[in-house]
């Protein structure tokens, strides 16, 4: 009976150790599965973070680029006033110097009728003078 009770024995072990190792195996596949879940976790917030700060640049980059666009604008309406101005300025500068030219040419006739005898009167003769001073 000693071989019987020793077999006996002996699958018992064998089942509570094959128990054991079932233990061990489901243990170290729950903690595996649970490592790989941490694992998406942490990709997921990852991914979550990466799209926010995407987001956040991309709409710091469309403000500088509004506020680009206003500015350049503003420059624009500015330098067009500038030129507007400078065309109005040099309009009236040609126009007095045409008026001078136009009174010097004007008076270098009447000196040359004078000079040459071909005034037709004191009136002439007096514009000659007048402009002259």
């Amino acid at each position: 009976m000693a071989s019987h009770n020793q077999s006996y024995k002996a699958g018992e072990t064998m089942g509570r150790t094959e128990e054991k190792s079932n233990q061990m195996m489901g243990n170290v596949g729950d903690k595996a599965q649970a490592a790989k879940e941490k694992v998406q976790q942490t990709a997921q917030a990852a991914k979550e973070k990466t799209q926010q700060a995407a987001q956040a640049t991309k709409e710091k980059a469309q403000d500088t680029t509004g506020q680009a666009r206003e500015k350049g604008s503003e420059i624009g309406q500015s330098t067009k006033e500038t030129a507007q101005s400078g065309k109005d300025n040099s309009a009236g500068f040609l126009q007095q110097t045409g008026e001078k030219v136009k009174g010097m040419a004007q008076s270098a006739t009447e000196a040359v009728k004078n000079t040459f005898g071909m005034a037709h009167d004191e009136e002439d003769k007096d514009h000659i003078t007048t402009t002259r001073r």
